[in-house]
This record gives structure tokens, sequence and C-alpha cells, in this order.
């Protein structure tokens, strides 16, 4: 089994102004495309070959003899989530269920929205911010490189924001906070990530 770059669910064009087709293009185009190649050498051959992403990410998590192997398949699979977390019609505030679960969990979207932006700030480096649901509580994660709520007992993900430079920095330069108040205002994908979340609760409840 190869593993496949999976083909973005909007045009390259769809989400600008807020993220230019240049940006795109090389996120996209170049780093995901890359970790894509760079994974399919890596496991050709091996016991890894015919495996899915998710299972190659988990059988090289924390093994030294296969940190490429970790980085570039994490790093598929998060990139992959991320085009996801993203919509030319995002951004704005969630159906009325999810954003009453916010207010619980959170007081209100306010304090939600702060409280993300201030992970999404405050990774140092490069990573990811996250909202996830542990069991039936919203909560907020950030990672570093190429970690993954995947690896992360209990917890499903709902929606992210890459603060990966590569990200953001043509359009942005080092203005990290404009480009993650952007993704909240203009891009935040609340649709899909709402489907994950009332899924992962039904399957709860079961």
């Amino acid at each position: 089994m190869s593993i496949t770059l999976p083909s973005l669910p909007y045009d390259q064009t769809a989400l600008s102004p807020h993220i230019s087709e240049e940006t795109l293009s090389y996120h996209y185009g170049k780093h995901h495309q890359s970790y894509v190649t760079n994974l399919n050498k890596l496991i050709e051959g091996t016991a890894l070959d015919a495996a899915s992403l998710e299972d190659i990410i988990r059988k090289s998590h924390k093994n030294p003899a296969l940190q490429g192997v970790f980085n570039n398949a994490a790093q598929v699979w998060n990139h992959t989530f991320y085009w996801q977390s993203l919509s030319p019609q995002g951004g704005g505030m969630p159906a009325k269920d999810f954003l009453a679960h916010i207010e619980k969990d959170f007081g209100d979207f306010d304090a939600f929205k702060k409280k993300f932006v201030e992970a999404a700030l405050t990774q140092f480096g490069s990573g990811w911010a996250w909202l996830v649901l542990d069991g039936q509580t919203l909560k907020i994660l950030k990672t570093s490189n190429a970690d993954t709520p995947l690896l992360h007992d209990g917890v499903t993900p709902l929606l992210t924001c890459d603060v990966w430079e590569h990200a953001y920095y043509l359009d942005y330069q080092n203005r990290r906070p404009d480009y993650v108040n952007m993704f909240f205002d203009h891009l935040a994908h609340w649709d899909f990530a709402d489907k994950l979340r009332t899924t992962a609760l039904s399957h709860l409840s079961k």
C-alpha cells in the first residue's frame, strides 16, 4: 500500500485572500507532498509497507529507529486534518448545539477563542493548536512538531490550526497573531468539527 496525497477539499484559490494561492501551492503542493514522498521511500520494502497511515504513526511512535517514518507519517495526517479544518465559508460561530457545548466547557465563545489563540501563539517553534473532545469535555491541546492527538488516549481531534511558519509566512510574515485570528474569523470549519464531535459523542452513548 502506497500513501497518497489526498486532494484538497477546495480549489487552491478558494481561501484567498486569507490564505493565498501561493501559500497553498507551497504548503500543500511542496511541504505536504514531500512528507508523502519521503514516507513512501522510508517504508518501501518494510513491514510497514502495507499498513494504514494511522497504523504507521502508532507503530513508529517512540521508536528511535523509525523517527523519520513517524515524523513524515504524522505530518501527512496532521496536514490532511488541517485542510479539512479550513473552509471558504468558515469562521464566525459554530451551530447552536456546538456553541452550547463550548459555552458549557469554556464559559463563553470569546473565552474559548482566547484560550485557543493563546495556545496557538504560545506553541514555541513549530506545531499545532487543536480543539479536541476528551470524553464528553471539549479541551484545547497544543502539540509540537509532528505530535498528533491520535497518540493521546481518549482524545478525538475536532479542529486544528497549523502554526508551522510555512503555513503563514508568505502571507503574514512573522505576524502569527494575525494569522491565527484570521483562522478563527474567516476559515475555521465548524461544520466539519461538529460532525466529528457528534459522531464521537454518539459512540460514547452506546
